[in-house]
């Protein structure tokens, strides 16, 4: 035979397709498809050059450029790369590992009992066209978001939501951060998505949402001020125009 084929090259062929759709999806989501293409080419040349037709000056040159590179590519794609290690360690039964063998306490988690007065105040607010954006935080910490707001560390009820919601709350701007059982803190500042694929109808709040359900695991609810209706960014993907039972459905699922 011209080579020999063993089931450790079927499966390390696979990997690498895995590792490479795996990151074409990411860079497509973030907007940097293009760049990824380009990267590609890239390599492609530069394995002909120096594997292929064996020059030896040009396949120096490219042999500098993609050690200078990888540094390169950290640099720009660190977002991307910070999201990658984000899902890989909030994966739920890697999370469920870490948590059996940690002295977490189960029952500090998000429960139906919290998530209730969340859905309740959400389609009170959005009947009321009252704008909203809560974000509920679930294996990766909030802690760099909420040092940008005020912390309370409240019992989760529906009037208080509704009360830091009201237009003519101090905090009603920024984003409430719900840690376990507790509103940790309100009028927080988050990361606002540029994506372009996101409809340009929606406003800075679902823009917010989708920036920091792309680099963490949380998910943000939306209420929209304009139309009332009610959204969730989750894992970079937004569920729009949810009725109160797919919001409690969503949240009890992710929870």
């Amino acid at each position: 035979m011209f080579f020999d084929f063993s089931l450790k090259d079927f499966i390390d062929i696979l990997l690498v397709a895995s590792l490479l759709y795996y990151t074409y999806r990411l860079m497509k989501e973030s907007g940097s498809i293009n760049i990824f293409i380009g990267i590609l080419i890239f390599i492609s040349i530069w394995l002909i050059v120096s594997q292929v037709l064996e020059m030896r000056l040009l396949g120096s040159i490219f042999d500098k450029l993609v050690g200078v590179g990888a540094l390169a590519l950290i640099v720009l794609f660190q977002e991307e790369i910070r999201r990658f290690f984000i899902n890989l360690g909030s994966h739920k039964h890697i999370s469920a590992l870490v948590r059996l063998f940690t002295a977490e306490n189960k029952g500090e988690e998000v429960n139906h009992e919290a998530i209730m007065p969340i859905v309740m105040a959400c389609i009170s607010m959005a009947k009321q066209k009252v704008g909203a954006l809560i974000v509920v935080e679930r294996y990766y910490p909030l802690d760099d978001v909420i040092a940008t707001g005020e912390e309370l560390g409240a019992i989760i009820s529906q009037r208080l939501i509704e009360n830091i919601f009201f237009k003519n709350s101090p905090l009603h701007d920024g984003a409430m951060i719900i840690r376990k059982r507790k509103i940790k803190a309100a009028g927080c500042i988050l990361p606002v998505s540029h994506d372009m694929n996101i409809p340009k109808e929606l406003g800075l709040r679902h823009r917010a949402a989708m920036g920091i359900s792309k680099q963490t695991d949380a998910l943000a609810i939306v209420v929209s001020e304009e139309t009332g209706d009610i959204s969730v960014a989750h894992e970079g993907k937004l569920h729009r125009k949810l009725s109160g039972k797919e919001l409690e459905s969503l949240l009890t699922k992710e929870n």
